[in-house]
């Protein structure tokens, strides 16, 4: 006879870098940060890294065509 599929969703367990246990308050073992946390703000970071990029290529573009050196 064959067996029965459980009725709930077996907990997977997931990446995870230890957070440094210095200054903590509550007593027992330290808390895990997820690899998902991690990547999402390294793409934040990327995000805003590129944004600050384009603005600066917009303002350098722009002083360069007032100043009149890119103008024929």
């Amino acid at each position: 006879m064959p067996r029965t599929l459980p009725a709930r969703r077996i907990p997977r367990h997931h990446l995870s870098v230890r957070r440094p246990t210095h200054g903590r308050r509550v007593p027992g073992p330290p808390a895990p940060v997820r690899l998902s946390d991690l990547i999402l703000g390294l793409l934040g970071v990327t995000l805003l890294g590129g944004l600050a990029l384009m603005a600066s290529a917009a303002l350098i573009g722009r002083a360069l065509t007032l100043d009149g050196a890119l103008v024929p």
